[in-house]
């Protein structure tokens, strides 16, 4: 298990890493953010992706088909607590976007409580390996320790 500072700093340790944040996609409020901030700024950076991780996740079109996995409910788009009262996985593992020089990996953390948080990775496209990061995003969410 890992803190938020820990796991923002393991994940500028990945090739091509210009910034990380862990954001809170119904707020929109960055919980930690080291390295540089798409555009300048990290509040506005972090607000503009929440966005982005909100559409995302409450899109039905978007959820898992897998046997077992929770479906959104109601309008709201979150997803109801599973057997003896745990979290579902967040309904998208990830999202990414990529423009002419960078990635931006956006990992969604499960969680043991309702929680709405993803991992936000900047990378420069030239030096940045897309499936490394996406692989060890995945393994820094599972270790994340929240409370």
């Amino acid at each position: 298990m890992q803190g938020i500072d820990e796991c923002l700093l393991e994940a500028m340790r990945l090739p091509g890493a210009r910034g990380a944040a862990l954001v809170d996609w119904t707020s929109g409020l960055a919980l930690g953010a080291v390295g540089e901030a798409p555009g300048g700024d990290q509040e506005a950076a972090a607000a503009e992706a929440a966005e982005l991780a909100r559409l995302a996740a409450e899109q039905r079109a978007f959820a898992s088909e897998s046997p077992g996995a929770v479906e959104p409910s109601g309008s709201s788009g979150t997803a109801e607590a599973g057997p003896a009262g745990q979290q579902p996985d967040p309904p998208v593992e990830d999202l990414i976007l990529s423009n002419r020089d960078s990635y931006h990996v956006l990992r969604f953390v499960p969680t043991s409580f309702d929680s709405s948080v993803f991992l936000h990775l900047w990378l420069a496209r030239a030096e940045g390996n897309l499936a490394l990061a996406r692989i060890r995003l995945g393994e820094m969410a599972g270790r994340l320790e929240l409370e």
